[in-house]
């Protein structure tokens, strides 16, 4: 109806539009429709054969100078007119009614003279202007006299030309090289100096371009002649073939150019480049990218138009089609395309993509007027012969990059983002997950236990939701429970924090979300954890599948709030619960929460908890009850119950939530909604907290998400901006995916990652004994043991992972041991201060939450226990990759004794090229 009510008012703005441009230009042409009696009266016929004759109308496809002549000659007539009904001095008044509408007449054909004469004014002006702006082009600048070339831009603030030429035909530049040789700018030799490479075989000879887009080829054919049998018509012949073949040998539509793809900047705009076919240009690479421009495919219309039409049906049935028309581009890119998909729609428009595509429908349709334009000019009609150029008979053939070419015949699969998977909660040590958008930041468990943390400065985080870093309680973060109404059996949509073991389990850790999928029974479950790139808000997505009769759905959320940074909570939990105030907004069905400020001038964030359902149609699928959540609770204590448990509260032994809010002395969010699940049905409910600086905000936030729609916006959202996040770090998926998992290890240190039950044994000292080495012991340390030079890059990958996590959000120390032999030369210590000089942490080498490099060689023994002992995470140089290291369940070796100074040979300081 939406899109119904928009092109109904769309149509009437358009008839208004012509009605009113009639009325302006034309208003005597409803008046000759309804003239007076007399004028067509057959008692006074040599009045009615004037009449005739001054209402024959002109053309249809009147111009202005037609309907210019048209009025000056009615002008006269309709006077000549009243003046033969004077004469015949009929004297009744039909005949003073007929003088009287006459008159009128006469008006409007005045004011349609004046209103065509005053716009084709203007309209001559626009030509006069418009040509005086190609007099005082100039293209000479641009010019090399030398290379007989126009170069690919000017530097202004130099003022000097660029080092790179327009040297192909086959390319859009000419177009402006025939401008330029028509008005006598540049001799006719320059178009002969431009390359023609040939490929193909016998009469499908082609000219190469740089980058084998339709735009080089096509693009000049808008405007400029093409005559049948020439070198440039053949090429856009065999180019058009070409692009048709690459096309369905990769199975996507055809049509590849210049456009926008699926990648965005930080402002979340979609980039733009060049993208071509393998076998048409000169460019390297081009077999990288597949991306499919509807442009490209209207540009092709006077080529092969039956192709051409079928191939934009295929497009529209990819979802191609917008409101203003085309989008600009579908991308094919496996590594730009999200797993179970073949390509990605890259919704926005190019206005002059557009344009393009509307230029050659009009040629198309209407024999090319657009042409006609452009070479009647004469001084573009004194060079066609130009554009009459044959194919020479004996020109060498070229094959750009044939292994390229070859290669694409069967694309390589490929995968574009990598998951970590899990078929159990229960393993030795959680498996730890981290999201974040920079600011806002999700940590979460194979058993879907975590935290929720806020702040730009991981340093100073606040921690939304609480959470402990223990081992035997997995009870942390935000949960949603679970209930049959009519059975009254109860579980977690994640493994935590029941704990029961369901039919099936499995969890995937991806780079831009967490999935766990669970089977109870003939429901399955799955929930998506992301974070939003836009707004500083976690969704978690719960899909319910139902296989067997329709069931009704309890779902309730569950978090204990902080707002409190993760040290001063943990150290005092109970004083700092104390200042968080909670209240329920029933309009938006969100709860609130802030920490009470303890000065007028304090400002403190406001934290919103909403649950959103996507209600499907139908009698036994959707929301039952109000939309809003009626039933809310904020009082850990009323919703555990006495003795209860995480695990086992009595929230969910069939009470009613309470709806306590307020000041109450153990803060908590949750939400209740019942849902029906039919057989064979899907029910969508997102769970959303965000944090904001102000109650207005987290009230807008709460009114905007409310509507499910924006969790899925989120969700594409989130793996748009892991694709621009890994271009931006220089990262790739793999490389990602073993800093996940390093992380895992930081928050939950395994026996594979640690030191060995010998070294821990030895260690007689405490945190204070890291504190001259400027270590606090604050904060996570993740420990990197070097003994040799060629070591040197399993500190670079510490530096690239200390790197993710910052912007991440998680904040650790990175120490790095130096155990090579000390002396007066200190090659490797000099090679590690230069590295860390030139990363992230050059600004924060010896600062906490930086980076320490410490010489093994000058440090206690005691020290060097210490130091391992109290690391989260010890890597190791000699024992090769981090992928190799994270893969053992072997504690990390003894340390080795200290060594004596000695002065190293000349070859000690000898440090390897490559990694």
């Amino acid at each position: 109806l939406e899109e119904l009510i928009f092109w109904t008012e769309r149509l009437a703005q358009d008839v208004q539009l012509a009605e009113r441009e009639v009325e302006t230009l034309c208003p005597w042409a409803n008046m000759l429709e309804t003239p007076p009696p007399l004028l067509s009266s057959e008692d006074q016929p040599e009045i009615a054969a004037h009449w005739r004759r001054l209402k024959a109308q002109p053309e249809l496809d009147i111009s202005l100078a037609g309907n210019l002549l048209w009025c000056a000659s009615r002008i006269s007539e309709i006077r000549r007119l009243q003046g033969r009904i004077r004469e015949a001095a009929l004297g009744d008044d039909e005949a003073a009614t007929a003088i009287r509408w006459l008159e009128r007449l006469r008006q409007a054909v005045s004011a349609s003279w004046s209103a065509s004469e005053s716009l084709l004014g203007t309209l001559r002006g626009l030509a006069v202007k418009s040509g005086g702006m190609v007099r005082d082009m100039s293209f000479g600048f641009l010019y090399d006299e030398v290379q007989k070339l126009f170069t690919i831009g000017y530097n202004v603030t130099d003022l000097r030309r660029d080092n790179s030429y327009y040297d192909l035909l086959a390319s859009e530049a000419r177009l402006a090289s025939y401008v330029a040789i028509a008005r006598g700018e540049v001799p006719q030799e320059h178009w002969f100096r431009l390359a023609r490479p040939l490929t193909g075989q016998g009469d499908g000879l082609t000219l190469l371009s740089w980058t084998g887009t339709m735009f080089e080829y096509l693009m000049p054919n808008l405007v400029m002649e093409l005559y049948e049998g020439s070198l440039l018509d053949q090429t856009n012949k065999g180019a058009v073939r070409h692009q048709e073949g690459y096309g369905s040998r990769r199975d996507v539509p055809w049509g590849i150019s210049e456009c926008a793809f699926n990648a965005l900047d930080v402002a979340q705009n979609y980039q733009y480049r060049a993208f071509g076919v393998p076998g048409l240009g000169l460019k390297r690479g081009l077999s990288e990218d597949l991306v499919v421009a509807p442009y490209a495919t209207l540009l092709a219309l006077p080529v092969d138009p039956g192709s051409a039409l079928q191939n934009m049906r295929r497009l529209a049935s990819l979802g191609m089609e917008g409101r203003y028309g085309f989008y600009d581009a579908i991308d094919f890119t496996p590594s730009r395309v999200p797993p179970g998909d073949k390509g990605v729609v890259v919704a926005t428009y190019m206005v002059h993509h557009i344009g393009m595509g509307l230029l050659a429908i009009n040629n198309y349709l209407n024999a090319n007027p657009m042409v006609r334009r452009f070479t009647s000019e004469p001084e573009m009609r004194a060079i066609e012969l130009l554009l009459q150029e044959r194919i020479p008979l004996q020109a060498p053939r070229t094959q750009p990059h044939p292994m390229e070419i070859e290669r694409q015949r069967v694309p390589a699969a490929e995968t574009p983002f990598l998951s970590r998977h899990y078929d159990t909660p229960n393993t030795d040590v959680p498996r730890a997950h981290l999201l974040s958008n920079g600011r806002y930041s999700v940590m979460v468990t194979n058993s879907g236990s975590g935290y929720s943390r806020w702040g730009a400065d991981p340093r100073s985080a606040l921690a939304v939701t609480r959470w402990r870093d223990d081992l035997v309680r997995d009870v942390w973060g935000t949960f949603v429970y679970l209930r049959d109404v009519r059975t009254g059996a109860t579980w977690s949509a994640t493994a935590a924090p029941y704990g029961r073991v369901p039919t099936g389990y499995d969890v995937y850790f991806t780079l831009d979300k967490a999935e766990f999928r669970r089977r109870d029974g003939d429901l399955e479950t799955l929930v998506e954890i992301v974070v939003s790139p836009e707004d500083d808000t976690e969704v978690r997505r719960i899909t319910l599948t139902n296989r067997g009769a329709r069931r009704d759905i309890e779902l309730t959320s569950y978090a204990e709030i902080a707002l409190a940074t993760q040290a001063a909570d943990a150290d005092h939990p109970a004083f700092s619960k104390l200042f968080v105030e909670t209240e329920y907004m029933p309009e938006h069905g969100a709860l609130l929460a802030r920490r009470r400020p303890r000065s007028p001038d304090e400002v403190t964030p406001w934290t919103v908890h909403v649950m959103s359902i996507e209600r499907e149609p139908g009698p036994t699928t959707g929301l039952l009850g109000s939309p809003v959540p009626e039933e809310y609770e904020t009082n850990r204590a009323a919703f555990l119950g006495r003795g209860g448990t995480v695990a086992s509260p009595a929230a969910l032994r069939g009470n009613r939530l309470g709806g306590n809010t307020g000041a109450v002395l153990d803060p908590v969010f949750s939400l209740r909604q019942l849902v029906r699940v039919g057989r064979d049905a899907k029910v969508r409910v997102s769970v959303i907290t965000a944090v904001t600086e102000s109650k207005a905000d987290a009230l807008s936030l709460a009114a905007k998400y409310r509507d499910p729609t924006w969790a899925e916006r989120v969700v594409t959202l989130a793996h748009t901006h892991a694709h621009l996040e890994l271009r931006q770090l220089g990262l790739s998926a793999e490389e990602v995916m073993q800093y996940q998992r390093l992380f895992s290890r930081m928050i939950y240190p395994s026996r594979g990652t640690r030191p060995s039950p010998e070294t821990l044994a030895r260690n007689v000292k405490g945190q204070p004994g890291l504190w001259a080495y400027g270590i606090t012991g604050d904060l996570p340390i993740l420990l990197v043991r070097i003994a040799d030079p060629r070591e040197a890059r399993i500190v670079r990958q510490a530096l690239r992972a200390h790197e993710y996590w910052q912007s991440k959000g998680f904040v650790a120390d990175l120490v790095v041991l130096n155990e090579y032999p000390g002396g007066y030369i200190q090659p490797v210590q000099e090679e590690l201060e230069n590295m860390v000089t030139s990363s992230h942490a050059r600004d924060m080498l010896n600062k906490p939450g930086g980076v320490y490099i410490k010489r093994a060689d000058i440090m206690p023994e005691a020290d060097r226990i210490l130091l391992n002992s109290v690391a989260r995470t010890v890597l190791v140089g000699s024992r090769g990759s981090l992928h190799t290291q994270l893969d053992r369940e072997v504690p990390s070796p003894p340390l080795p004794p200290t060594q004596t100074s000695r002065q190293p040979s000349p070859t000690d300081h000898r440090l390897p090229t490559t990694d």
